[in-house]
């Protein structure tokens, strides 16, 4: 997958499904032959639906979790700092390696957006990568200059949501 010009996409929005579309993505690449990295911001459960069924199922598909707490309706819970820099330097090293053909950095729009992470560092990033891998950059708040540098942008809105009704975030739905 190394003859192709490597794309930026973004999935932004208030609305639930930006980790669901970049899991998708990846699932398909992996479906072809890819090897993937994620770094996840802001999460830290090694007991999400997801973080399972990469380890059991999805040998060329690596995760690493910059987070310890959850994230809640977008709701952005305190982490060190540290953490956040730790996981972007795995996740650029990772992308700067050549190794993986797809890079997801899920959430990183909210570390941006909290002014954990400068965005500067991330255009530099996304410019110094190896021109075949593809990076998917998640969360709420892209800011103008994640968007300008994109390939591809898509807004998830939110029309109606279960939590809001009361009912409790699910097992296999939320997590």
């Amino acid at each position: 997958m190394k003859n192709k010009k490597g794309l930026v996409l973004v999935y932004t929005g208030k609305g639930k499904g930006k980790t669901t579309a970049a899991l998708g993505l990846a699932l398909r690449a992996i479906g072809h032959g890819a090897h993937v990295f994620m770094v996840q911001f802001k999460k830290g459960d090694p007991h999400y639906g997801e973080i399972q069924a990469i380890h059991k199922y999805l040998p060329h598909f690596t995760v690493f979790q910059a987070g310890k707490n959850k994230m809640q309706l977008g709701m952005l819970k305190e982490d060190d700092p540290a953490i956040i820099q730790e996981g972007f330097q795995r996740g650029k090293e990772a992308l700067c390696s050549g190794q993986y053909d797809l890079c997801i950095f899920d959430e990183i729009n909210v570390v941006i957006d909290y002014r954990i992470l400068p965005v500067s560092d991330v255009l530099e990033m996304l410019a110094g990568r190896p021109a075949h891998v593809d990076v998917v950059l998640t969360g709420r708040n892209a800011p103008v200059e994640i968007i300008e540098a994109a390939d591809l942008v898509s807004e998830v809105k939110e029309i109606k949501h279960h939590l809001k009704n009361g009912i409790k975030a699910r097992l296999g739905m939320e997590y």
